[in-house]
Formats: structure tokens, sequence, C-alpha cells
């Protein structure tokens, strides 16, 4: 066993870990900011710093259950070959978090929003079928896991169609849109509050040892909502109709009304990012961590929270260095957004990852938000969309999966030479 020997493993696995957050902070962060961005509510400063915060909360509160799907769910640790020898889990994880991180920094150089979530479970695959034995791999978990990269863009597209077209029949296609608007903005509040907080409450906390039952699962979201209600009214008791802008622009008042909106429908979709996409950072590192306890601190080897924090770290720093490029590309290019807009792409995607997180399933971000600001792009009408951004966007998917694999099979036999 390699960790009889040296901590080196270990040290790199920290590293290449760090690596992949930064990646998945550069890259991914776009989704979660992209859209406000994009409908001009928040500058790219202003989106960095609210994705700091809510990025690192989301992946250290709510961040477990989908890391627990990365580390063991992928490929079958129980297979007798990688009983025998775990140094062919170390290998393979090692050389899926380097292949993945360093893919996503080419993405991001080049202004790809690529998926994280593509990137390194091609990576696992990759390295199991090849380095192993196509037998390691968790065949079935794997088809569950792939449904639902089909399915979800689905549903975020569904749900952002049907928001947006709440928003046209009950506001924006009546006599007093700006009226309308704020009657009904703390239902909308409600919900983004009420989403985000059950997410967190019924599957987050417990892996900080904080254990709810279920009237308190229940009341507490609530009461949650009703406070996101409160603090937008509170935000929009000083935003009134300016009537002379609504001469120009006929919803030009309420669009100020959903640019406040948003700003808490942005910080829903970084917490939900983060507490997903996070896994995708230290799953493969919290599997080299469990494999050799006894080569960690005390306080690290018995409390595993050390791993969402440095995912959490890393996603941090990746998304202020690098994240402005992949920002502009998903805000900006796949249709014209404007608050009312991104506000129902936002919402949808949170709903759709926040379930997704809370049933330990590691979707694609990317794949969500597109969904979604497609669902809204059908609402307005086909012509609407920019299909040529949309193709290339969706042709980069397909290559994250074999590129992450092949790069991942490279690494794997180079770190194999270099322990063996």
């Amino acid at each position: 066993m390699i960790f009889d020997y040296s901590t080196l493993p270990l040290i790199l696995a920290i590293v290449c870990g760090f690596v992949m957050a930064c990646g998945v902070g550069a890259n991914d962060v776009a989704n979660a900011m992209g859209t406000s961005v994009g409908s001009k509510v928040l500058t790219v400063k202003q989106a960095i710093l609210i994705a700091i915060f809510f990025e690192f909360a989301g992946a250290l509160l709510a961040g477990g259950s989908v890391v627990n799907s990365i580390q063991n769910n992928i490929i079958n640790a129980n297979y007798q070959l990688l009983v025998d020898n775990s140094n062919l889990i170390v290998y393979g994880m090692l050389a899926s978090l380097l292949s993945s991180g360093l893919w996503l920094l080419i993405a991001t150089a080049y202004g790809w929003p690529v998926s994280t979530t593509h990137s390194i479970i091609g990576a696992i695959v990759g390295f199991a079928v090849v380095g192993v034995s196509p037998n390691a791999v968790n065949w079935k978990y794997l088809s569950y896991i792939a449904s639902f990269w089909v399915f979800s863009p689905f549903v975020s597209a569904v749900i952002a169609f049907l928001v947006f077209t709440t928003v046209n029949k009950l506001i924006l296609d009546t006599e007093n849109p700006f009226a309308q608007a704020k009657k009904y903005m703390p239902v909308y509040m409600f919900i983004t509050g009420f989403i985000i907080s059950s997410v967190t409450l019924l599957k987050g906390l417990k892996h900080l040892g904080v254990i709810l039952n279920w009237w308190q699962n229940l009341l507490l979201p609530i009461a949650i909502g009703l406070l996101f209600s409160l603090l937008g009214f509170l935000c929009l008791y000083n935003v009134h109709q300016d009537k002379q802008a609504d001469q120009k622009f006929q919803f030009s008042s309420v669009e100020k009304i959903f640019g406040v909106m948003m700003i808490f429908t942005a910080c829903t979709m970084a917490f939900a990012h983060g507490s997903n996409d996070v896994a995708n950072a230290v799953g493969p590192l919290a599997a080299i961590a469990d494999i050799h306890k006894d080569k960690l601190p005390l306080i690290m080897a018995n409390n595993p929270s050390w791993v969402l924090l440095l995912g959490a770290l890393g996603i941090v720093f990746g998304l202020v260095v690098l994240g402005y490029k992949i920002i502009k590309a998903v805000g900006s290019n796949i249709t014209a957004l404007t608050p009312s807009r991104g506000f129902a792409a936002e919402l949808a995607t949170a709903a759709t990852v926040s379930a997704a997180t809370g049933a330990g399933i590691p979707v694609s971000t990317t794949h969500v938000l597109v969904g979604a600001i497609l669902g809204v792009g059908i609402a307005r009408g086909i012509g609407a969309l920019n299909l040529r951004v949309l193709g290339t966007i969706i042709l980069s998917w397909f290559i994250t999966l074999p590129a992450g694999g092949i790069l991942s099979i490279i690494f794997f036999y180079m770190f194999k030479m270099l322990f063996s």
C-alpha cells in the first residue's frame, strides 16, 4: 500500500482537489450568476461578491449528500481487484481530479461553459474501465445519473416556461403591470426561500450533526420563505413607478421589481450550485482520504467536513480569478435576458438543482441552466434563441465526457508508473 511508505499521494490529492475546485468555480459560476449579469441586474464584480458567500455556504452546508454519491457510487469499491489493490483507486481518483481540473481550466480559457459533472464522472469511468475493468463501474447507478442528465434540462425548461408564463399572465399582460408585480412579488419570494431552505434543512445539515424532525423540516422552510417575502417587500418599499421611463419602455418600472427579485434568486442559485457541484471537486479526494485515515491529522480523520471546506475555498478562488469569462458567455449569448426572464430562469434552475441535491444526484448545473434559459426563450418564441451559440454549448457537453475520460486514462498510468 503506497500510504505505508509516503504521504505524497494524499498531498497530491489535496492539491489536485483544490485545482479541480478552482475549475468548478471558474467555469460553473456562470450557472449561478450568468443570468443576473446578462439581464444587467448585477455587474460582474457584484455577481462574484454574492457568489463568494453563497457558493461557499452551499458547498459547506448542503454538499455532503452529493459528495457521497461521487465518492462511493460511481465505481464498485467491492470489486475484488480493487479490494485486493486499493492503490488503483488512489491512482484513478488522482487522475480524475487532475484531468477534470485541467480540462475545466482549458475550457474556461476559451469561454466554453462545459459540464463539470460530465468532466469528473467521465474521468472516473475512463480510468475504471481501462485501468481496472468494465466490471468495476457501477453501471446501474451510472445509468441512473445519466438519465437525470437528459431529464433535468427538460424539467428546468418546463419550470422556467411555466414561471415566465405566469409572469406574463399575472403581471406583464395586465392593465397595471407595476401594481401587479408588487402584489405577486411576495409569493415568488416565498417560493424562492422555501425551495432553498428545504434542501438545506432536509439533507445538508445531517453531515454537520444537526438532525431535525419532520415538523421542523416543514415549518422552518415555511418560516424562511415568509422571511424572504418580508425582505423582498422591504427592498421594494422605496421602488416607485417611473412613468417617464415607462413611456420609452412599457415595462421599465416592472423590470426594476424583477431586478430586486433576481438578487434573491441569484443568491439561491449560487447556494444550490455550491451544494451540488462541490462534489465534483472533492468526491474523489474524499475517497482517497477515506482509504487511509491514519495519515491524516486526528481532527481531519474524525471530521470529513474539511473536504467540503477545501472544495468551497477552491470554488471561491476559481470564480474570483477566472469566473468572469463564462459569466458573459452564458448570461448574454443564448437569448436576450431581461430581469423578468432571468428571474424565471434562475428560479427554475435553483428548484431543479436543489431537488437533485436533496436526492443526492450529481446533475449538471450547466445543463439545467441552459435548459431553463431555453424554456424562457421558447416562451418568447423560437426566434428569440441564438441557435448557433446553443449548438456550440451542446457540442462542448458531448466533447467533455470523452475528454475527461481520455485525460484520466493518461494520468492514471502516469501515477501508476510514478508510485510503482
